[in-house]
């Protein structure tokens, strides 16, 4: 690189940086003018939806290159190998900034999250499937501890698949699955997934192959009618290096209280099959990355990276769904006055 282009470069870097200090400084006035409310500062709620709003705007404003866009799977031409684990796509501030984000990111997904459970319990249909897969330790657990840090769990499903149970395996693939769907105005959070009994046995060969190929066109259907009826559905795959797998199963044996966490047997052998999963969930991506329910690869191997990264994907579907408050199906100067005389 030339000096020219190499200054060019460290200049739009450094303005980079800049944006970001200065639209998480704007996100911040603005939240607190929406949260003050003592009498001398009251707002309006049509004032405080409009901050709300621009709020979130501003936050996606953060990113030079949107995740949507920049982290979302293309059918050939996206190949899980060739993705650095490393890398910050989009992101130029700090690991201080970038956790400065989610917690501002996370209230404002609180507040669509109350939007969508108010409609819901009015009886529109929009729900969210939030998909998290990927190898182990990559920091699937720590995602929903973090971009929900300011949820509501009324309105909030989270449920983890293991292997299949005798009773489960009794029953369709998609049984178990369906059982654990998102009510009308609630938020589901599956750590791993239907995608498992595609990639479980592709990998150690347990069921014959043409059952589990027939799973593909299965899954993309199901998807399809969950999406038409109002389900909006977000799947991410963490990607961590296997480098990185290492640090995190050598800091569990370390540490008395992660113990638990580590299962040499699966999890060895889980990992010295690496390359086989790589090649499974490639095929993943390819057959069942759609316009509807499409897969997002999150770098994962800096953890605040991947957090930030999925709480801004949430929050700008959540945004995307344009709810408002449900309107009163009562007459409220009625219900008023009888509240007044009790």
């Amino acid at each position: 690189m030339s000096d020219k282009k190499s200054k060019k470069a460290k200049k739009t870097e450094k303005e980079l940086k800049k944006s970001v200090v200065k639209t998480l400084h704007s996100v911040v006035k603005d939240s607190d003018k929406i949260t003050k409310d003592n009498g001398r500062d009251h707002i309006s709620m049509a004032k405080k939806f409009y901050l709300a709003e621009k709020s979130s705007e501003n936050l996606s404003r953060i990113w030079s290159d949107s995740p949507a866009s920049a982290l979302r799977f293309i059918p050939g031409q996206t190949n899980i190998n060739d993705i650095n684990a490393a890398e910050r796509t989009g992101f130029s501030g700090t690991r201080e900034e970038g956790q400065q984000f989610i917690l501002l990111s996370s209230t404002s997904i609180a507040r669509y999250q109350q939007l969508l459970f108010a409609n819901g319990t009015k009886g529109a249909k929009r729900r969210l499937l939030l998909i998290l897969q990927g190898m182990d330790a990559s920091g699937k657990g720590g995602i929903v501890k973090h971009v929900f840090s300011q949820g509501d769990p009324m309105g909030m499903h989270y449920h983890g698949f293991g292997a299949p149970s005798e009773e489960e395996l009794k029953h369709d693939f998609l049984w178990r699955i369906k059982k654990e769907l998102p009510k009308n105005g609630w938020i589901s959070i599956f750590d791993r997934s239907h995608y498992e009994d595609v990639v479980m046995p592709n990998v150690y060969k347990t069921i014959p192959e043409n059952i589990w190929r027939e799973r593909y066109k299965e899954i993309n259907d199901f998807e399809q009618q969950l999406t038409d009826s109002g389900c909006s559905i977000i799947k991410i795959f963490l990607v961590s290096s296997k480098e990185k797998q290492k640090q995190h199963f050598l800091q569990r044996l370390e540490d008395p209280t992660k113990y638990w966490k580590f299962d040499p047997a699966s999890d060895l052998e889980a990992r010295e099959k690496w390359d086989d999963y790589m090649l499974a969930w490639q095929e993943v991506f390819e057959k069942t990355s759609t316009d509807y329910a499409p897969w997002y690869l999150v770098p994962a191997d800096n953890r605040w990276y991947s957090r930030a990264v999925v709480s801004e994907l949430l929050r700008i579907t959540l945004r995307g769904m344009n709810l408002t408050w449900p309107a009163a199906d009562y007459d409220i100067e009625t219900a008023r006055k009888r509240l007044e005389t009790m």
